[in-house]
């Protein structure tokens, strides 16, 4: 990492290290550690919920459910990414999806974690962790919806803010005077005296977005008698509005490009997201347990 660049704004990314700690062989990175912040921040406020207001769920539910959650989110952001961003590869090199290992060029295998997770393949196996978990438990999905979505977007701000320290995910190419560069854009060649070029930090946009201002709505909204039931509809929708738009200074996937005329495959995802929370909108918002 470079260390003659002024500590300027745009020069931000060459003094962060993205490794946090070293054990042994293997680098715990701020990506990770941000994912066990944004469960933890999730898990305090729905517990903070669970103490002030009436609900018909206990502790034990609760943390039962984070587990649930935490493989559910995993699982399904880890096949999301293979389906929806790295089917070329993954398809002829199944191994890769859950081995953490590669190659070392002086021969064996290094440990490389495994990387690569969908934001909506995440989504996917949460909402299937969900009612599962609710229809083995004789639980009311909506209720539950209810008591825990308002607190998910702020634990997800964390996710983003993991990104950014991660230097991945920039933004599109920009003149804007809070423009950054990325040391890992291949777009540049420091070493020959070529810099990187000036970019969204579309990461921080996320962050503040998908993450704090949603947070904001859904929580200041979370008891109003409208929302009622329909709490898992307006983050679905909420979400997938700000990221579309946001996703206009984000770089495409290198990998894929633009996938529909000037929309890349994060906006098609989104796509999807604001016409399916439109549609649960007009599901009844009354309780419902179901029973297996």
């Amino acid at each position: 990492m470079p260390v003659d660049h002024p500590f300027v704004w745009e020069y931000l990314q060459w003094h962060l290290d993205p490794v946090a700690v070293h054990l042994g062989p293997i680098a715990v990175r701020w990506y990770g550690l941000m994912y066990a912040v944004a469960f933890g921040v999730a898990y305090w406020l729905v517990m903070k919920r669970l103490r002030h207001e009436t609900w018909e769920f206990t502790r034990d539910h609760i943390d039962r459910f984070l587990t649930w959650s935490v493989v559910g989110v995993l699982v399904g952001g880890r096949i999301g990414y293979v389906l929806f961003y790295g089917w070329g590869h993954f398809s002829h090199h199944p191994l890769e999806i859950i081995f953490p290992f590669g190659s070392d060029p002086e021969g064996g295998y290094r440990f490389t974690g495994i990387s690569g997770m969908s934001y909506h393949g995440g989504l996917i196996g949460f909402a299937i962790a969900h009612v599962w978990f609710c229809k083995r438990n004789r639980l009311s999905p909506m209720r539950l919806g209810d008591l825990i979505v308002p607190a998910i977007p702020l634990g997800y701000m964390f996710g983003r803010l993991g990104n950014f320290l991660n230097g991945e995910l920039w933004g599109r190419l920009t003149t804007v005077p809070w423009a950054m560069r990325f040391p890992n854009d291949p777009a540049g060649d420091p070493l020959h005296g070529i810099p990187p070029p000036l970019r969204h930090p579309s990461q921080l946009y996320e962050a503040f977005g998908e993450g704090f201002l949603l947070w904001v709505f859904l929580w200041s909204t979370k008891n109003l008698p409208f929302f009622r039931g329909r709490m898992f509809a307006f983050y679905v929708m909420g979400y997938g509005l700000i990221r579309f738009f946001i996703e206009f200074t984000r770089e495409p996937d290198i990998q894929l490009g633009f996938v529909l005329g000037p929309l890349s495959m994060g906006q098609v995802l989104c796509g999807a997201m604001i016409l399916t929370g439109t549609v649960l909108l007009f599901f009844p918002a009354r309780e419902v347990t179901l029973r297996g």
